[in-house]
């Protein structure tokens, strides 16, 4: 993963929000006296975006949701953003000509809103080089499993089809891959005899959301350590 801080493609160099010169690497980060900057991409309804703005409004969780960007129009996470009062903006695939270019004009949005943490709250798609080059080291993800099983899209579905009797939610930092990054935090979630995809993923998203909000809230009050010896290793204090 590349360290955040280096200019997109088309874009100047600017100084890390988190902190450090640009292209310093995130061995630490965040912790900051000031609430983190917490700027949130979304696919669908937003539930996690729902837990992450009751979150802001609590005395000492360290962080604040200041904007929020969609790649669909009619998501309807965005209308939670807007009743918050949030700066809501979309950055469709669509409206691009390649996804080189679509992944440069999510980066611009993003950035814009000075962010010490991003949070991909059910975004559905994967973003790319030049996110990863200015923002990397500090993007967050949920997954529905205990990574690294099950990567992708079908991970309840596929727990079942295993016949595994505990699955899970796991928060990890964003690298190039897919569910691939280092796991910051996981909460298991047992698998019931009569579950189908639909009962099992609600369970697990039941369990994700207060985990997503613990790992976002402890990241911005104490920031994280990665280890130098292996990046796989992220401490949150």
């Amino acid at each position: 993963m590349t360290a955040g801080g280096t200019a997109a493609p088309g874009e100047p160099s600017a100084p890390d929000p988190a902190g450090g010169r640009p292209g310093d690497p995130p061995a630490r980060r965040g912790g900051s006296a000031r609430p983190s900057r917490v700027v949130v991409l979304v696919s669908g309804t937003g539930t996690n975006l729902g837990a992450l703005l009751e979150a802001s409004g609590r005395p000492g969780w360290g962080a604040e949701v200041v904007g929020v960007v969609a790649d669909r129009a009619d998501a309807p996470a965005l209308e939670r953003a807007r009743a918050a009062g949030l700066p809501a903006e979309v950055v469709a695939l669509r409206d691009h000509p390649d996804r080189a270019a679509w992944d440069v004009a999510l980066t611009r949005a993003v950035t814009a809103l000075e962010p010490d943490l991003v949070v991909l709250a059910g975004f559905m798609k994967l973003v790319g080089p030049a996110f990863l080059a200015r923002l990397g080291g500090r993007v967050v993800n949920t997954h529905p499993a205990l990574s690294p099983s099950f990567p992708g899209t079908r991970a309840p579905a596929d727990a079942l089809a295993y016949g595994v009797k505990v699955t899970g939610a796991t928060v990890l930092l964003v690298d190039e891959g897919v569910d691939t990054g280092a796991v910051l935090a996981q909460v298991a979630v047992p698998v019931l005899e009569d579950d189908d995809v639909a009962t099992l993923h609600e369970r697990i998203k039941a369990a994700e959301r207060p985990l997503l909000v613990d790992v976002v809230g402890r990241m911005a009050r104490g920031g994280w350590t990665t280890s130098p010896d292996d990046p796989r290793k992220v401490h949150l204090p």
